[in-house]
């Protein structure tokens, strides 16, 4: 694996760096995407709401269900010709009862990865940060004026804009205060005659 590295003047060279954490990623990915095939009726949602659509239904207590499951077996007023026979909608409350964890699992692991991977690049930024900090203060000095160029390019980098003079910062305030001056002047409603 390469990747591109900025050097002074913001020349961009190619590096060899080899990632050890990529295969394992992938390997894991793989693992859930075979999950997909292991899980019985596993479903993926066709809409972003969908999940949201089938809620009201999807939370009606067990025992409700239960209650309706005898009340078809022993009423036969109650038997519909397209109806889900009582076993059956009994195998989809176990389904959901025993994978609902396994659901909630997952999104907790999925939480703490996130969070590790917020941490790790948390920790990659601060050293970065403290080490651009020591580059700008020390290329102030006479000796250290070789890492000007990388200042510069952390800097650009970084996307930040060097702060103005305070010259500059009071002619740019003055050319906004005539530019505003113009506009009200420019846009003040006239008086109306009646």
């Amino acid at each position: 694996m390469t990747q591109d590295a900025i050097v002074p003047n913001g020349v961009v060279a190619p590096i060899a760096a080899t990632n050890i954490y990529a295969e394992a990623a992938q390997l894991r990915l793989e693992e859930l995407r075979k999950w997909r095939e292991q899980i019985p009726r596993f479903a993926i949602p066709e809409t972003a709401d969908a999940t949201q659509k089938l809620s009201p239904a999807a939370s009606v207590p067990n025992v409700f269900i239960e209650l309706t499951n005898v009340a078809v077996a022993n009423q036969t007023a109650l038997v519909r010709a397209d109806g889900t026979p009582p076993a059956e909608i009994r195998d989809l409350v176990a389904y959901a009862d025993a994978y609902a964890p396994v659901a909630d699992g997952l999104e907790a692991e999925a939480h703490f990865l996130r969070h590790s991977t917020t941490a790790a690049r948390n920790l990659a930024g601060t050293e970065a940060l403290t080490t651009y900090s020591l580059a700008q203060r020390l290329s102030r000095q006479k000796r250290y004026a070789h890492l000007k160029p990388h200042v510069a390019d952390m800097r650009r980098a970084l996307g930040k804009q060097r702060k103005p003079t305070p010259e500059e910062a009071a002619r740019k305030a003055a050319e906004r205060a005539v530019k505003a001056a113009a506009k009200v002047a420019g846009t003040a409603p006239e008086p109306k005659l009646q």
